[in-house]
């Protein structure tokens, strides 16, 4: 009877501990599919290109004071099930350290899968123009541009919470004011900024 006892309970351990098996797969298996799920939503970044930039001629003169920035800026949207909400955008130009122009977007929204081109014009601060001048006839002259936004996505119906976005890139400008480009730069592409300060934050 004692014999019969203890077989008894060593099976109801071991259907237990078999059971118990199976529960830790299964939650196991939901989370690698949840993983996978996340991994497959997770929106990504849009980017931002410079393709386009021209300095009018009015402005190239020589003893021209004032002058202006005409760009085309691209603003591309890759996710094909999350679209964006852009919160107001600012694209300054600088000079050196020297803020050259700067331009506010208005806060938009970009469909999934979608490309949004922003064409501009700013004037430039007269105060720098002459050094930028002079540069751009010396074939020396180089703009870093930067720009701030917030965005938010919305995938499936659900808006996220708002992500910084805090981006720079550097354009050469050639002699005739334009971009200056060759066969293996035809735009420039604004890059994440890294450093030690709060950049690219969630918020």
């Amino acid at each position: 009877m004692a014999i019969c006892s203890s077989l008894f309970v060593k099976m109801c351990e071991s259907e237990n501990k078999h059971f118990y098996l199976c529960v830790l797969e299964i939650f196991a298996l939901l989370g690698l599919l949840a993983l996978v799920l996340w991994l497959s939503l997770r929106p990504k970044s849009p980017s931002y290109t410079i393709v386009d930039i021209t300095i009018p001629n009015s402005g190239l003169e020589n003893g021209a004071q004032n002058g202006s920035i005409v760009y085309i800026l691209e603003i591309e949207n890759s996710n094909k099930d999350s679209s964006i909400f852009y919160d107001t955008s600012v694209l300054t130009f600088y000079y050196g350290q020297d803020k050259v122009a700067e331009k506010t977007i208005p806060p938009f929204h970009q469909g999934r899968g979608k490309t949004r081109s922003e064409l501009g014009d700013m004037d430039a601060n007269p105060q720098v123009w002459r050094a930028v001048r002079n540069s751009i006839s010396n074939a020396t002259a180089e703009f870093k541009v930067t720009l701030l936004t917030k965005i938010r996505y919305k995938t499936w119906g659900i808006k996220s919470k708002q992500h910084g976005q805090d981006l720079q890139g550097t354009i050469p400008i050639g002699k005739d004011g334009k971009l200056s480009v060759h066969e293996f730069l035809q735009c420039i592409m604004l890059r994440p900024i890294y450093c030690l300060e709060t950049i690219n934050h969630n918020s």
